[in-house]
């Protein structure tokens, strides 16, 4: 139901319903406290009956809120209008990258400079361990100065699970509750771990990143079938079709950038969105016509990661040695030495007019003897 203009949610006042989608209406509204446009997108009321739910979005929000990057959307405000919880964000203006993309593909440099600005954001966020697990061209928002920013970080966690649809460009989406085990994302942008239901970390943004950028250089989805499950299995065991076959004019270079944002195996990936970023730097400008450039930047990446392999190595080597000697002293300081045995001598004065009997006895301390002895007229006496 949609809210009527003047109505005042809070301190925030409705001016106009601006747009909806699966997770709610997005109004235009007035902050009468700072006296500034925000965006509110009021989410459905269903959600406020589900206590953990609510919980997990409000820390999801407050999450996103932590976050202060020129390339992620800035959240304001979270609470709840008549049981139907609310974000309050920054208001944008421009479009979508989906809406950007409807055309064609776009050309090298500004798809290398949206590239860039979503890898710097992302990195922002990786940092704060926020992993948006649904990164799409509907999530990406170009303003109309040309700062790209990056939608909805973790909100995709308060849609229920096993839910499919088809959003307005034909794209199934299966977007879900992360339980264990759980699937969430949008299928065709989603990682191999995402559609396996394993566990993901910030490795599953780029492989989502590489299919966005992929997108932008060739006009059309890296990985799309004619179902769900077609499109499951190209991500599990297909690459896309190569770039140069619908655009003459990419490099191989640029190309190879996406190959690897793209590997089925997370450990082949870019290793975070910073060294992402710095082969994308690399790539700008004047250099993207270089060859030469682009493969310096990506083979950079690799061995700055070789060196960090080699110096992580070298520490835990470091830290072996540094423990073996350790217990080594410690072995050497607390072990006793065996005490050499002491070898006493002592005489026996034979008993006057006497001599010794047949018993003889040590006593434990070795310091002791005793014996018998037989006296004069046979007496027998212990000494």
């Amino acid at each position: 139901m949609s809210i009527p203009a003047n109505t005042c949610l809070g301190r925030y006042e409705i001016r106009a319903k601006v747009g909806e989608g699966g997770m709610g209406e997005v109004y235009r509204a007035t902050d009468s406290r700072l006296g500034r446009d925000v965006a509110i997108k009021v989410l459905p009321v269903a959600f406020s009956t589900d206590v953990e739910r609510l919980r997990r979005f409000e820390q999801e929000a407050q999450a996103a809120g932590a976050l202060n990057h020129p390339n992620i959307l800035a959240i304001y405000d979270v609470n709840t209008h008549d049981g139907a919880p609310y974000v309050v964000s920054e208001l944008l203006e421009g479009e979508t990258l989906r809406e950007r993309l409807t055309s064609a593909a776009l050309p090298a440099r500004k798809a290398i400079d949206y590239a860039l600005q979503i890898a710097h954001g992302l990195a922002a966020a990786h940092e704060k361990g926020i992993i948006h697990r649904d990164l799409k061209p509907e999530n990406l928002f170009v303003t109309r100065d040309g700062r790209l920013k990056i939608l909805d970080f973790g909100l995709a966690k308060l849609i229920e699970p096993g839910f499919e649809s088809a959003g307005p460009t034909g794209v199934p989406t299966r977007e879900v509750h992360t339980e264990p085990g759980a699937v969430m994302g949008t299928v065709g942008y989603m990682s191999p771990e995402q559609v396996r239901g394993h566990s993901v970390d910030h490795r599953s943004d780029i492989f989502s990143f590489g299919a966005v950028l992929y997108e932008m250089l060739s006009g059309r989805r890296a990985f799309r079938g004619d179902s769900s499950a077609d499109t499951v299995s190209a991500i599990l065991k297909e690459d896309p079709p190569e770039l140069s076959e619908t655009n003459k004019n990419i490099n191989p270079g640029l190309e190879r950038v996406v190959r690897r944002c793209l590997e089925k195996n997370r450990e082949q990936r870019f290793h975070s969105a910073s060294d992402l970023a710095f082969a994308l730097e690399a790539l700008s400008g004047t250099q993207v016509s270089s060859g030469t450039t682009i493969e310096a930047a990506v083979a950079a990446t690799d061995a700055t990661w070789v060196r960090r392999a080699r110096l992580n190595r070298l520490g835990w080597i470091a830290a072996a040695l540094f423990l073996l000697s350790t217990l080594a002293l410690a072995a050497l300081h607390f072990r006793r030495a065996e005490p050499l045995p002491e070898t006493m001598r002592f005489s026996l004065p034979v008993p006057e007019k006497g001599g010794y009997g047949d018993g003889l006895a040590l006593a434990p301390d070795g310091r002791s003897v005793a014996f018998v002895a037989i006296g004069g007229g046979g007496v027998t006496s212990l000494w």
